[in-house]
């Protein structure tokens, strides 16, 4: 039974009569277009091959490892991000479907017991987590790609407990953690995600991590051509010495601007400075130049941006192993450039979908969290690219010249017509909530069929049969093995 049963409350008047809200116990949900995200889960067993890897202790429980992950993962995505929050849902006719439950059934499982097992998972059961997540993105390849390019970043998550491992970071200013994604340019998926303690270097372990996911991909795709970027926080000897011993693999990694990066530059930095006066308009040029810093055991190739324009100038550095750096090195720094658009699904991930709610006193809990929220990212990553509609030749933006060739600006008004066109394939979590997961239903369970009624005056009915449709005829190239 839900605590907020009884509740009664009252907005203003209609013809001298109050308006009375009250809540009842029927079988109501305003979360009927979860259900999308649930078939999709049983079509690629997600949720019920990452739930075997937890050493659940309970002997006998009320409620299944499997059923409790589905209520937090279901629940992240729909915007509820606090366990909190499952003290009222647990009696929600929607999340028991998912749970594979009748809506009579007992209410799910409550708040204490969802942290108890969370905390119960152990750091073997977090490495088998690691390795779930690559080859879950391994198998998310239809066919064998041509190039992969592998972004890897880190934000950060304010801390306001005495949490395991949280510590005082000197650039945020404040006592944290620092959540660690490695993502995929070409489908958006997480590919391996990952909890740092507050004051770690962001390259703490990242170039085994990323060594980890290539060699998985390599043994899948030998031939792949594979590209890695990263920020300057990354830009550390081990990173580079990693990525040169691996086969087939690209790097553009950020390097800040020191004294004598600028000095190579001030020339061409002089130039664009000139040019911008004499013709008033914005300047972006580029320099390559053979650097060996004191700490590195070879020179290696450095592309630099010089930009000027009405707000000023700007310099930009990028190591890189490229051959094409020596004949177009700006085309080797806009790709590089291109990695903004990873750093979009890493806000996705904390702000959206709320990774930043790391409160259990464990770190492997927390870590756990990070799992379960990372997890919840890839099911809307993967029901957006099967919603999708794909773009036709006629296209804006499609034509002789490849989008990624084009100029910033083009691309991002190619994007912004495409999310106008098509708001569920490029959509956010937020747009997909509105659309498709937020409609109030009313669940009729009977013998024979399990109704989910909706209003008629729903605006967003037409992205939700879309969706179906889509999800019917939708076939997973390779099912998980447990």
């Amino acid at each position: 039974m839900s605590l907020q049963s009884a509740q009664q409350f009252v907005f203003g008047f209609f013809q001298n009569r109050p308006i009375q809200f009250e809540q009842v116990q029927e079988k109501l949900s305003s979360d009927g277009g979860l259900l999308a995200f649930s078939q999709l889960d049983q079509k690629l067993r997600w949720t019920e091959t990452f739930t075997h890897l937890i050493s659940d202790p309970r002997s006998d429980p009320q409620h299944t490892a499997l059923s409790i992950v589905r209520q937090r993962i279901f629940g992240i995505i729909a915007g509820y991000e606090d366990q909190n929050d499952h003290d009222s849902l647990r009696s929600d006719p929607i999340f028991k479907l998912i749970a594979e439950q009748s809506p009579d059934d007992d209410d799910l499982a409550s708040q204490p017991t969802i942290s108890r097992l969370e905390n119960t998972v152990t750091a073997g059961n977090l490495l088998q987590m690691e390795d779930w997540f690559i080859d879950r993105f391994v198998e998310s390849f239809e066919r064998e790609p041509t190039e992969i390019t592998l972004d890897i970043d880190t934000f950060d998550d304010p801390a306001h407990g005495n949490q395991q491992l949280v510590l005082f970071h000197g650039f945020y200013n404040q006592y944290q953690y620092q959540v660690r994604a490695i993502t995929c340019a070409e489908n958006d998926m997480i590919v391996l995600p990952s909890l740092l303690f507050g004051s770690a270097h962001a390259s703490l372990g990242a170039a085994d991590d990323l060594q980890r996911v290539i060699e998985k991909i390599r043994k899948r795709f030998p031939r792949v051509m594979i590209h890695v970027r990263a920020d300057s926080g990354f830009a550390v000897p081990h990173m580079y010495e990693t990525l040169e011993r691996c086969d087939k693999v690209l790097y553009s990694i950020g390097y800040q601007m020191n004294s004598r990066v600028k000095r190579e530059s001030d020339e061409l930095l002089q130039q664009s400075v000139a040019a911008f006066q004499a013709t008033g308009e914005g300047q972006r040029n580029f320099l390559l130049i053979d650097y060996q810093a004191r700490t590195w055991s070879q020179s290696r190739s450095i592309v630099i941006k010089c930009e000027v324009n009405s707000q000023g100038t700007n310099r930009r550095a990028v190591v890189t192993n490229r051959p094409g750096a020596n004949v177009c090195p700006g085309g080797v720094y806009e790709e590089y450039s291109d990695r903004g658009e990873s750093e979009n699904r890493n806000k996705e991930l904390k702000c959206e979908l709320c990774c930043d709610r790391l409160s259990d006193h464990r770190y492997m809990a927390n870590l756990f969290r990070v799992m379960m929220h990372s997890l919840a990212a890839n099911l809307l990553v993967r029901l957006r690219a099967i919603a999708e509609i794909k773009p036709t030749m006629e296209e804006p933006g499609c034509d002789e010249i490849p989008l990624e060739a084009q100029r910033p600006s083009v691309k991002r008004r190619h994007h912004t017509r495409r999310r106008r066109r098509d708001p569920l394939g490029k959509g956010h979590a937020c747009t997909w909530r509105t659309h498709v997961i937020k409609v109030a239903c009313r669940v009729v369970f009977s013998t024979r069929r399990v109704r989910v009624q909706i209003s008629s005056s729903w605006p967003w009915a037409n992205h939700l049969r879309r969706v179906a449709e889509a999800l019917a005829g939708y076939r997973p190239s390779l099912l998980p093995t447990d």
